[in-house]
């Protein structure tokens, strides 16, 4: 080995072996087919090992590939977690959670801060807006404690579920399905779904694009990506394609130009709460755990005169 491999070649290898195919793997990237071989090439040789083998119609890892991944792999999370640790040394206030949403408006969300109440001490919680796309990313970094999010998560984060809500396709309102109060799959076979930025988990993107169809299709994404909810929207009005939505999103989200249709085969979505199994969760975090799953066990909302959690907002991711 004439050198240590970068943690950003690793990061392409794993990307690799997921996708299968260096042409999605570099488009989920957003960087050319060849600049993406030559980096695999030059881990290669870093490494001195062959770890792909490539051929016209097929590439797959070599049998030294396969035995190195999880190595690889752990090496990116051990990255990820120094740099959480990092974070978290600067983060101020020990009895403090830092809590990431991107949906404000989610019906679990505004029960937890509005008529969260218990009968044991609960630390402060900071609220950050994190995207979809930052979620994960946002955990594993140390940016927030834990986030409200909708699953499914990867391997490494713990969950607790919180909500299960039907999923709506949002068309644009020109569509011939458009006027449909509910469609299936088989009925929007063919239409393009908005794409996801490369970092979005795997599991989390074939969820959310029902990739693939129930009949074993996959879906073909377009070449715009949406990072955000609001971004998807416009670029279903504008007709580039279709995404999948919750029900608190459409709510949230009524927009001229498109029609959110139920989907009467696609399965539910399940609001959680997450957060990362590569660190031992904080005292705060523990207890707001513990009020959470006292909420959870209480039958009824009915305001019982405790106090509401101190919240504190915070924009800045």
């Amino acid at each position: 080995m004439t050198a240590d491999p970068s943690t950003h070649q690793l990061r392409l290898l794993l990307v690799l072996a997921e996708e299968l195919h260096f042409g999605r793997a570099a488009q989920r990237l957003f960087i050319s087919q060849p600049a993406f071989s030559r980096q695999i090439r030059a881990l290669e040789e870093r490494l001195g090992v062959t770890l792909v083998k490539r051929s016209t119609r097929r590439v797959e890892l070599t049998p030294a590939g396969e035995a190195l991944l999880p190595q690889v792999r752990a090496v990116v999370d051990a990255v990820d977690g120094l740099r959480g640790a990092v974070k978290a040394q600067a983060r101020p206030g020990p009895d403090r959670v830092v809590l990431g949403s991107y949906v404000s408006g989610l019906p679990t969300l505004r029960i937890l801060l509005d008529r969260l109440r218990t009968h044991h001490p609960c630390p402060e919680l900071e609220l950050r807006a994190v995207g979809p796309v930052d979620q994960v990313s946002a955990l594993l970094n140390g940016d927030a404690d834990a986030v409200i999010c909708y699953g499914p998560m990867p391997e490494g984060i713990r969950t607790l579920p919180l909500e299960t809500e039907p999923r709506f396709v949002c068309l644009p309102d020109t569509h011939p399905l458009a006027d449909r109060e509910a469609v299936t799959l088989a009925e929007l076979a063919g239409l393009p779904v908005i794409g996801f930025p490369p970092h979005v988990s795997k599991v989390w993107r074939n969820f959310w694009a029902a990739d693939p169809r129930p009949d074993g299709t996959p879906v073909r994404y377009t070449e715009h990506a949406g990072a955000t909810l609001e971004a998807c929207i416009s670029l279903v009005s504008l007709g580039h394609g279709i995404r999948f939505i919750s029900e608190s999103g459409r709510d949230l989200m009524p927009r001229p130009g498109v029609r959110f249709i139920a989907v009467t085969d696609l399965p539910p979505c399940t609001a959680l709460l997450a957060w990362p199994a590569s660190r031992p969760a904080s005292p705060a975090l523990t207890s707001f755990l513990a009020a959470i799953r006292s909420h959870l066990r209480t039958t009824g909302d009915a305001d019982n005169g405790m106090n509401p959690l101190p919240i504190r907002i915070n924009e800045s991711l």
